[in-house]
């Protein structure tokens, strides 16, 4: 990962092919942010159960074998591989029996067995399992047909996680399994990078907040919590500074007070080519700005820079854009910025578009669609109506985004697209 200084870009252009700050592919605008991200670099110590979705800060190394003894995969018989000597059946002497956390102590000789259950120490002497449904009990004795290899129906010590081992790289993103890896080494605390903040807040006077009645043009501000609503799926700190009207001095002062407090500040509204916008003016000011437009649709007007020491995405006014330019820009960028290491693009499925689709070339477009199996297994997916960028009730409607190029025109009907699942991040 690069730590270049922003103003690498913005004073030397020719460091970046076909650099355009107002028509910026959307491929090339994810590789720009992504060159000028540098982690977090507080760290903490959490107890396991608060440390979900957080990312860790040192390597986690194993402190002892997992599983820490040999033991058995099922519930049958355990005895020695040698006693299989030809016959068609087998039949061993049962003379004890081995509980999970109450192993049997004494040492098997040729003949014997040992009843055991899942997870129980083999007992010595022992290194296969036979199950319970494949023997005959006959008095203190088992029977079975011979079948069995050595080692069958048994772990060993050592076989999921090895002393020393690195279980779990820093810049890993905790997820629920890992707790439950954490668990099994006996670690109750791990080292974690901190929060990371994120302010972020509305611009313009059409804008009124819920409990407040309409003026005439005014809208409600959904922004906010969607934007809330996004930035908490990521476990990040969320600081909502509310909605500020279009007055250059109250916007230089939020944006001022946003930069002292947190790592990412994020504005919706206020970057395109309006009269009122003075969000552009201030960043001038107040910061640097590597670009103010993404060849894509909806969301073109998408700003990033930086305010002080604090990255800056200036995402549209307009609410399905908003939600586009978060995911297919801020999510990552975050991720980078909270410590992950390297985090996976958002995969991109094929499916057939039973609905014809209209595109205009020269731009990457994020269709809402809704992603669905046909009667004969096969996945498809539909648009979900109308794509205004206006139209939030899509975003609720739809699973998936239908991804479609910058070389992609008018599809009819029954073609097969690319989609991007919603799903785990609305």
């Amino acid at each position: 990962m690069s730590s270049k200084p922003i103003t690498e870009l913005i004073h030397n252009a020719s460091c970046l092919d076909d650099y355009d700050p107002n028509s910026m592919p959307v491929a090339q605008a994810r590789r720009v942010i992504r060159d000028y991200l540098s982690p977090v670099t507080g760290i903490e110590s959490l107890a396991l159960r608060a440390a979900l979705g957080r990312v860790l800060a040192a390597d986690i190394l194993s402190p002892h074998n997992v599983p820490n003894h040999d033991n058995s995969a099922m519930d049958g018989y355990a005895f020695n591989a040698d006693d299989l000597q030809g016959e068609s059946v087998t039949r061993l002497h049962i003379t004890g029996t081995a509980f999970a956390g109450t192993p049997y102590t004494g040492k098997l000789a040729p003949g014997q067995c040992v009843r055991i259950m899942t997870g129980a120490m083999l007992p010595a002497g022992s290194d296969t399992v036979v199950v319970q449904e494949r023997v005959q009990i006959e008095g203190d004795h088992i029977a079975f047909q011979q079948s069995l290899k050595r080692g069958m129906n048994t772990r060993l010590a050592g076989e999921d996680l090895k002393q020393g081992q690195v279980v779990l790289a820093a810049g890993h993103l905790l997820r629920p399994a890992d707790l439950g890896v954490l668990a099994s080494l006996g670690l109750g605390e791990v080292r974690v990078w901190r929060k990371l903040r994120a302010a972020f807040f509305s611009t313009g006077d059409e804008l009124a907040s819920i409990g407040q009645p309409l003026a005439s043009g005014q809208v409600y501000d959904s922004n906010r919590y969607t934007l809330y609503g996004m930035l908490m799926r990521l476990g990040v700190e969320v600081i909502d500074m509310g909605v500020v009207p279009d007055d250059p001095a109250l916007l230089e002062q939020t944006l001022l007070d946003a930069s002292a407090c947190a790592d990412v500040i994020l504005t919706s509204g206020g970057v395109s080519v309006g009269e009122a916008d003075h969000i552009k003016a201030l960043l001038a000011k107040l910061g640097q700005v590597v670009f103010w437009k993404i060849a894509m649709k909806p969301g073109r007007p998408l700003a990033y820079g930086k305010v002080g020491q604090a990255h800056y995405f200036g995402l549209p006014g307009n609410p399905v854009a908003v939600m586009v330019t978060f995911y297919q820009f801020v999510r990552e960028a975050m991720l980078v910025l909270m410590g992950q290491a390297d985090p996976a693009p958002l995969p991109l499925l094929q499916a057939v578009c039973i609905d014809p689709i209209r595109k205009l070339k020269g731009r990457t477009e994020f269709q809402r669609g809704i992603l669905f199996t046909d009667q004969d297994g096969s996945w498809k997916v539909r648009t979900t109506g109308g794509q205004g960028s206006g139209m939030l009730s899509s975003m609720s409607l739809a699973n998936c985004f239908i991804v479609l190029s910058e070389e992609t025109g008018d599809l009819p009907a029954l073609q097969t697209v690319q989609v991007q699942l919603l799903e785990g991040l609305i």
